[in-house]
């Protein structure tokens, strides 16, 4: 899983106050395109979550969109995805994207944004994937998560042991360089522990 073919982007479905947050998700949709690489999202068409989408196809790239039946109308589905995929419930739909990305980025949202990107960071801390996981920390947005990380950290309820591991960007220029840098990073981190275990099983 060296190559960054495909990435989870996890991201309001408001378009929130600031308007730099909408232009941040279109600059990002843009690079997706121009890099070939597929977009994996919520499915809806309003908020950040539509602005993302539809700066992926303006600019000719491919998007598959995710989303449980229930809110189909809530998110306001976005029937144009190159490929979209309905769910019978939300633990579907995490699955779904956990399973067809490479890499997942959090960008501004809120509680469901929170919840999924922390989901992952979950999953990673107790060995069940190596993904990279990357927070869009844009104008400041996700610097109270990082210091509540801290904070636990410091009190003790994050042992070094089982540490949280994630990325941080302050720009969506950094975002794919990132991922790439740290994909590259758990290649040659398992290369090396598969030579470790041949020479093991040759002794």
């Amino acid at each position: 899983m060296s190559k960054l073919e495909n990435v989870c982007v996890y991201c309001g479905s408001a378009p929130g106050r600031d308007p730099s947050h909408a232009e941040a998700a279109r600059t990002f949709g843009r690079i997706l395109a121009e890099e070939n690489i597929r977009l994996i999202y919520g499915g809806g068409s309003v908020g950040l979550m539509g602005t993302l989408a539809r700066s992926v196809l303006d600019c000719g790239g491919a998007v598959t969109g995710i989303i449980p039946q229930f809110l189909e109308e809530r998110e306001q589905l976005f029937a144009d995805v190159t490929e979209l995929i309905l769910t019978t419930d939300m633990h579907e739909r995490k699955r779904t994207m956990f399973e067809r990305a490479d890499a997942f980025v959090a960008l501004p949202g809120g509680i469901g944004t929170l919840e999924e990107v922390v989901e992952m960071m979950t999953w990673a801390q107790l060995g069940q994937h190596h993904k990279p996981v990357l927070v869009a920390n844009l104008g400041g947005f996700w610097q109270p998560l990082i210091n509540l990380l801290d904070h636990m950290r410091g009190e003790g309820f994050i042992r070094e042991t089982s540490d949280i591991r994630f990325l941080e960007a302050e720009s969506v220029e950094d975002i794919l360089p990132s991922l790439r840098t740290a994909l590259a990073g758990e290649a040659e981190n398992g290369d090396r522990k598969a030579a470790h275990a041949e020479t093991v099983r040759r002794m």
